[in-house]
């Protein structure tokens, strides 16, 4: 899953939503039930979720809703091979816009 999120240093729950394609109601309830992310929170309570938490909200996603893992077996699967699984993911996201990007240009010619 590819996101179109601008560099910021902080995002809302609602951007985070947005570009999921999620309602907020699921990222508050992931941050309760996983223990890497660790979202800042304002004077008035929001989540403000860093470019890190951002990314692991994008591992969780790939476990759960691609691969449709358990909430209980992705919770096991990111203890035991976190930067195992960090390394899988980052090379399939790549490959994912290599892909799309020969798509694009096949479809040039």
């Amino acid at each position: 899953m590819h996101l179109d999120l601008p560099e910021k240093r902080y995002y809302s729950i609602g951007e985070l939503a947005k570009a999921f394609d999620v309602n907020a109601s699921l990222i508050r309830f992931w941050d309760k039930e996983f223990d890497i992310l660790k979202p800042k929170k304002n004077a008035k309570g929001n989540r403000m979720f860093t470019p890190e938490d951002v990314k692991n909200l994008q591992l969780i996603y790939h476990l759960v809703k691609e691969r449709g893992f358990t909430l209980d077996g992705a919770r096991v699967h990111l203890k035991e091979g976190q930067k195992k699984t960090m390394d899988k993911y980052d090379i399939i996201r790549k490959l994912e816009i290599i892909k799309t990007n020969l798509i694009n240009l096949k479809n040039e010619l």
